[in-house]
């Protein structure tokens, strides 16, 4: 088992996108329209800091979304790598988009979990994280 102290968190670059879309292949669960090229590089583009990279030893191991709309504070695509979980990437990841968001002046973050994601379910829950039963996600896909 490698250190934790190894472990670096920092934002992507334009140059990760390639790395990021394959990594979310194996380690998250489910795609949405946005999980392209094309998306992720808007993201990057629009709002540097919102993409968090783990790298254990310089190798890709976790990914979290910590978006700011400038009012609410959005998680999306946390992802561990699935030989690297239950060592505390997942936490880490958290931490920093919940320290993104208080620098930002965020007051409360809210997570998308797929309602069939047990073990994502568990982690949001043991991050402190609680469902809002009283609401539902509704969508549209945008022509595009």
């Amino acid at each position: 088992m490698t250190a934790m102290n190894d472990l670096a968190i920092r934002a992507a670059r334009a140059d990760d996108l390639d790395l990021v879309l394959a990594f979310w292949e194996v380690a998250a669960e489910g795609t949405s329209i946005s999980d392209d090229q094309d998306g992720v590089r808007r993201l990057v583009a629009r709002d540097p800091g919102a993409l968090l990279l783990a790298e254990l030893d310089g190798v890709l191991a976790g990914t979290v979304i910590a978006g700011f709309d400038g009012w609410r504070c959005h998680l999306y695509r946390l992802a561990v790598d699935p030989g690297l979980r239950r060592r505390g990437i997942g936490t880490a990841l958290l931490a920093a988009a919940e320290e993104r968001f208080a620098e930002l002046g965020g007051r409360r973050g809210d997570a998308m979990v797929l309602d069939h994601n047990d073990l994502a379910q568990r982690a949001w829950r043991a991050a402190g994280y609680a469902v809002q039963p009283q609401w539902s996600r509704w969508v549209k896909p945008l022509a595009g």
